[in-house]
């Protein structure tokens, strides 16, 4: 497995996990993030996100991962996959374009069908207003 697919490994795992040491040693220091050219989050936006999600849903996951390697990082197409409180399952097609330096992420931008990710953000945004 090619470096980059390996960090690739990591940093989903870690992120799945909600392993936030492990998350913030695959990237570096000067990390920076966007979903779908959003506002930039650094790691520590990162791994905030990261722990409110995995704090709203049950059995996170990723599947269906193709990771390509580029000439800055990797690629990686995979599904979002949890449940969500109501019992349904929530599924959300995802791209990620990551750069890797030194064996670290980086610079990660991520892109998803917004209006399929309304189940998610709308519980999330719930579940913060109360």
């Amino acid at each position: 497995m090619a470096e980059s697919q390996s960090v690739a490994k990591a940093f989903f795992t870690a992120t799945a996990a909600g392993d936030i040491d492990t998350l913030r040693s695959i990237c570096s220091s000067n990390f920076i993030g966007t979903q779908n050219g959003g506002a930039k989050m650094n790691i520590d936006a990162l791994a905030g996100f990261t722990k409110a999600v995995l704090k709203r849903v049950a059995n996170f996951r990723y599947e269906n991962c193709v990771v390509t390697n580029s000439d800055a990082g990797f690629i990686e197409e995979h599904d979002v996959v949890a449940d969500l409180p109501d019992g349904t399952t929530f599924r959300l097609p995802v791209c990620v374009v990551a750069e890797v330096s030194h064996g670290k992420v980086s610079n990660m931008r991520e892109y998803f069908d917004s209006r399929a990710a309304d189940g998610l953000l709308s519980l999330m945004t719930q579940q913060k207003n109360r």
